[in-house]
């Protein structure tokens, strides 16, 4: 899949007459990953459960005409009154081509669709990574992207200045963006 060149027509895309949406997942990747078990070996002693917290970004890169890039950032971190039992922080990419796409149906691919996408490879790895820090393995629950989207959207509609935009699992967090 990481071969394909943008610049060939899209499965498909032979006899549609060239105005025909298109969509392809070229690649997908690993960009960034960091596994933190700063606590350890102390932390294999802990009786109490941690409590979890996990947050997610969404970023979109155009990267060529019809190719954008799109980074889901996942954060997790598990703490205790203990201390902190570990820390993942991955972002994870893929790389999509789009042609003859409405402007209006990008951002519901790029934020919505292409992250639905890959969310559920980026929780393997996360959950590999977890497992390989020595804990049992994090099964994230699965994220509705279309409804952070949609809230996103109606906030922009209403004026609101939300900063940084909701988008964790579960508590505050750093939503999609269009860059």
């Amino acid at each position: 899949m990481a071969d394909q060149d943008p610049t060939t027509p899209l499965p498909g895309g032979e006899g549609n007459g060239g105005n025909q949406p298109e969509v392809a997942a070229l690649a997908q990747y690993i960009k960034d990953l960091s596994v933190e078990n700063p606590s350890s070996p102390q932390v294999f002693q802990w009786q109490e459960p941690p409590q979890l917290d996990v947050q997610f970004n969404i970023n979109v890169n155009r990267v060529a005409d019809d190719v954008h890039e799109v980074v889901l950032k996942i954060d997790a971190t598990a703490r205790s009154q203990s201390g902190v039992h570990f820390v993942i922080d991955l972002s994870y990419g893929g790389l999509f081509a789009l042609r003859n796409l409405p402007e209006e149906a990008l951002g519901p691919f790029l934020l919505v669709e292409a992250p639905r996408l890959l969310f559920p490879f980026a929780r393997q790895v996360i959950a590999s990574a977890v497992q390989d820090a020595g804990f049992p393995p994090l099964m994230l629950d699965p994220i509705d992207f279309g409804a952070v989207y949609m809230s996103q959207a109606q906030a922009a509609q209403g004026g609101e200045d939300g900063g940084e935009n909701g988008g964790s699992i579960p508590g505050a967090g750093e939503g999609p963006s269009l860059q």
